[in-house]
């Protein structure tokens, strides 16, 4: 496995660090060292709720890989559980969660480009996948980005995936834009669309699900690199505080069980020349 995470700036004193408060009212900020103590009044961290195995709503109980990463760093800034207001973030509105203060945190596959930056700033990242297709189960036509000319191609609003595909590989492709991804998964199997794009972490999630097994399959021939990045407001002080975090999940081995658990079953392999990933610097 590559070196981790190795841009790390070490805080010596991290553990009497005051930060500002992440939360909705703007109260003060807490320690963010090991002692568990209050990191102020509360923290409201996007996440997806419709990506089973990273960011899923069941109720008003999430889970994922995605919620374990942010669960973690939120009490290493001195948050408990019981203090994360958890907030839906869809991929077309995360930015505008961030820029308006309605979220402070956002992990919901939340792929680190220069244009996103351009809004809003990014620690991390945490993980890093790879752009893929979901296909019938019986399909042998689609086995990449470049056999999709006149096929019709799902992904959600908000995210650059199908579009990317088009502009790259496949120009005569018909696209679709749905609110959430079990939505493409459906038109799918109904045989409305003949593929659906995203990162492969998240297709793999998706076809594991009861009412999808059998019926779909990832095609597994990746052709990106998607570094996940914790989204935060631009005006944040925050990002050498996560990636200290981050770097202390893997190093503990809490990262290793979070995706263990995340994609138990689905018979995912992550990229483990990319993963875990070197962070980038803060001041990007």
């Amino acid at each position: 496995m590559r070196s981790r995470l190795t841009g790390a700036i070490a805080l010596a004193a991290t553990a009497a660090l005051t930060l500002a408060a992440c939360s909705d009212d703007g109260g003060d900020g807490g320690d963010t060292g090991d002692s568990g103590d209050s990191g102020g009044d509360g923290v409201t961290i996007g996440i997806k709720f419709d990506q089973p195995g990273l960011g899923f709503m069941d109720g008003d109980t999430p889970s994922g890989f995605d919620v374990d990463v942010a669960k973690y760093v939120a009490g290493e800034l001195g948050y408990s559980e019981d203090q994360i207001t958890w907030e839906e973030a869809p991929s077309a509105q995360r930015e505008t969660l961030l820029s308006t203060g309605q979220v402070d945190m956002i992990f919901a596959t939340y792929s680190i480009t220069d244009e996103r930056r351009e809004q809003v700033s990014f620690a991390g990242p945490y993980f890093v996948a790879g752009q893929d297709l979901l296909v019938a189960a019986d399909n042998t036509d689609i086995t990449g980005p470049d056999t999709l000319d006149g096929k019709n191609l799902c992904s959600v609003t908000g995210s650059t995936s199908a579009q990317r595909i088009k502009d790259e590989y496949s120009e005569g492709v018909n696209l679709l834009e749905q609110p959430g991804y079990a939505e493409c998964v459906t038109a799918l199997i109904s045989g409305q669309v003949d593929a659906v794009t995203t990162d492969d972490i998240i297709l793999a999630g998706l076809g594991a699900q009861p009412s999808n097994a059998g019926q779909v399959k990832v095609v597994g021939n990746t052709f990106s690199e998607e570094l996940y990045g914790v989204g935060i407001p631009q005006d944040s002080d925050q990002c050498e505080a996560i990636n200290e975090a981050i770097t202390k999940m893997v190093d503990d081995g809490s990262w290793q069980e979070a995706l263990d658990a995340a994609t138990e079953g689905t018979g995912y392999v992550p990229n483990d020349e990319l993963n875990p990933p070197e962070y980038e610097p803060c001041d990007m």
